[in-house]
């Protein structure tokens, strides 16, 4: 019985939707014909315990003018809620170049990206993909998790 009593609260914890708010801040650089090389700033939803909708957008130059990126992608979570270790993740959606003096271009966008332990309140990312040319983005991640996810430590760590 007292084994019972310990697991119960952790798996009410299992059963609930792991949703997250995400803000990340870094540097990206695209290569193809040209070279872009910027900060990003991004947004993401956690929808579900293994999906992320993310947006990042960036500010940068491309061969000496002034350019923007938009990348908007659906992303898959290998282990979202790992408290240690490296989470990986996997995306596929659009892109959006521009620079001054130039009409703009839509790609689509295939990411591949791990990040610093995904179950906790901030971490590092890195990221590598296909958007107009192999582009690549580092940068740090905060996140805003549900009231009843533990701030520390495993599931109960208060």
């Amino acid at each position: 019985m007292p084994s019972l009593l310990v697991l119960l609260p952790l798996l009410a914890l299992q059963s609930q939707q792991l949703t997250a708010t995400e803000l990340s801040l870094g540097a990206v650089s695209s290569m193809a014909r040209e070279t872009f090389i910027g900060g990003e700033l991004g947004l993401a939803r956690r929808t579900s315990n293994e999906s992320r909708a993310a947006l990042a957008i960036a500010a940068g130059s491309t061969t000496g003018a002034a350019a923007a990126r938009a990348q908007l992608t659906l992303q898959l979570l290998v282990n979202p809620a790992a408290r240690t270790g490296v989470g990986v993740y996997g995306g596929l959606g659009g892109a959006f170049s521009g620079r001054r003096g130039s009409a703009g271009q839509g790609f689509v966008a295939v990411v591949l990206g791990v990040e610093g332990a995904p179950g906790q309140r901030s971490s590092w990312y890195a990221e590598v993909g296909l958007a107009g040319g192999f582009r690549a983005a580092v940068g740090w991640r905060a996140r805003w998790f549900p009231r009843w996810w533990p701030r520390d430590g495993g599931p109960g760590g208060g």
